[in-house]
């Protein structure tokens, strides 16, 4: 992992940004693009990439198909098929072993695993090729009649692994019609230092104490696992907001504006507004896709509570096949809906709605506890451990473990930084000094963030990343 992002920021990104600029014309230059992608897909996944390719043809045959049949019957049967095949390699690869697995204990059967890997970022770019057919057929974009810009748009690098999820009507004029500027250059290298830090410098060191206490919780006090838990959490957030900012920055370097994908959510007020910020771009897919085809809220309560519950299985179970990946979306479904029909006039009151802060922050937590404990009997010790408020030898366990506890150390830093307190700072600072001073005081900090990222990097070896699985 070390070496392959080393080669990524030294070897890889570098050249494809020197043959971008060096090609004189928009369709070289997306070519470029397209082909450098699928590389950057190959290199990990050499086999997968067929998987892709057959995305690829797939989505560029149905919107060609849809254009010519739309308004007709046939359209909808277009429309249909091509969803379904869509999610074919999706459910093949990522929910056949977990179908098996529970058709065997319902029925006592001993049906043979399929036991293949999960293709990498298969989750993102199968979303992003199904709002780009989705649209054609609403007739919200024309088809894209360049298959080379219609795989660049599926296999772009920067956001191929882990989002945000680029709806096709967010670049469709970016495609041809982008245009590529010093500032943009500048601001989006910016973006993509800041984003590596949070991945490299939080993300990585807060895991190691979380994964150290979830990986073996047995003598771990009810204190500690509350520690790990608080760790995960921010170790999440650093690790997808950082993912998703050096993605933005990168499309940004080649002229593309992507969708934000986070807006301090732990700053959240209720869980309604966690999930306005949370991980933006799926949050928006299930509503656009899922939620407001079935009915929305504008329905009978009934129907809404159904329509809630439903769009909230379906995200639950797009973050994994197990059991508690779909337990964590129903977590979810059931606080929206408390909050819809119990809290309302609760939340109205300034005094309720300031203590709901916290209590929506201790909601997130557990909710977090859920998504990362995938055995449930597991999770069952651990929320019952934790609970528990049992008092354990905290000092022992120190001792112990004085390396992995040693990263409890970015705890404080990761609250502060995952708050609003850098912005603030960052709007303050910019109106009391000159543009020119703001931009050498961010860059200056982007440099310094990006150094110490790469001495990071070579000195650890430990550098997980939460999503590369979804």
């Amino acid at each position: 992992m070390v070496f392959s992002s080393m080669v990524f920021i030294f070897v890889f990104l570098p050249a494809v940004i020197l043959l971008y600029y060096v090609f004189p014309w928009r369709t070289w230059r997306n070519t470029l693009l397209c082909v450098s992608s699928l590389f950057f897909y190959a290199w990990g996944e050499p086999i997968y990439v067929l998987i892709m390719l057959f995305s690829v043809i797939l989505n560029y045959c149905a919107g060609l198909l849809l254009q010519k049949t739309a308004g007709q019957k046939r359209g909808k049967l277009v429309l249909v098929v091509s969803i379904l095949l869509n999610l074919a390699a999706l459910v093949f690869f990522k929910y056949a072993d977990f179908f098996i697995i529970n058709i065997n204990k319902l029925f006592s059967l001993d049906i043979g695993l399929v036991g293949l890997p999960l293709p990498i970022g298969i989750s993102f770019y199968t979303f992003q090729a199904l709002s780009y057919i989705i649209d054609v057929y609403r007739q919200k974009v024309t088809p894209q009649k360049n298959p080379v810009y219609l795989a660049m748009y599926i296999a772009f690098f920067p956001q191929l692994i882990a989002g945000p999820i680029v709806r096709y009507t967010d670049i469709a004029t970016d495609i041809k019609g982008r245009k590529e500027t010093l500032e943009g250059f500048t601001s989006g290298l910016m973006q993509f230092f800041f984003g590596l830090a949070m991945k490299v410098i939080m993300a990585n060191n807060l895991a190691v104490f979380a994964d150290s206490v979830f990986g073996d919780y047995a003598d771990a006090s009810s204190l500690i696992l509350w520690l790990a838990s608080v760790s995960y959490m921010l170790q999440i957030f650093f690790d997808f907001a950082g993912y998703s900012l050096m993605a933005i920055g990168l499309g940004r370097m080649f002229g593309f504006t992507f969708p934000n994908n986070f807006n301090k959510p732990y700053a959240a007020s209720s869980v309604t507004d966690f999930w306005r910020r949370w991980h933006i771009t799926l949050s928006s897919w299930f509503r656009d896709y899922v939620y407001i085809p079935l009915g929305g809220n504008r329905c009978r309560p009934a129907r809404h509570v159904f329509n809630i519950l439903v769009t909230w299985l379906l995200t639950g179970f797009w973050h994994g096949a197990e059991w508690n990946f779909i337990l964590w979306g129903l977590y979810y479904a059931l606080f929206l809906l408390l909050e819809k029909y119990v809290f309302p006039g609760f939340l109205k009151n300034k005094v309720a709605a300031v203590f709901y802060r916290f209590v929506t922050l201790f909601i997130v937590l557990i909710g977090w506890v859920l998504f990362r404990v995938e055995n449930l009997n597991d999770l069952a010790s651990v929320l019952g451990s934790m609970f528990s408020f049992s008092g354990g030898d905290f000092a022992l366990y120190v001792t112990e473990h004085a390396a992995t506890c040693s990263k409890l150390f970015y705890v404080i830093p990761g609250i502060i930084i995952a708050g609003r307190l850098p912005s603030a700072i960052a709007a303050k600072t910019k109106k009391a000094v000159p543009e020119s001073v703001y931009f050498a005081l961010k860059a200056i900090i982007a440099l310094a963030l990006f150094a110490v990222s790469v001495l990071f990097l070579i000195a650890s070896s430990y550098n997980p990343f939460i999503y590369f699985r979804f």
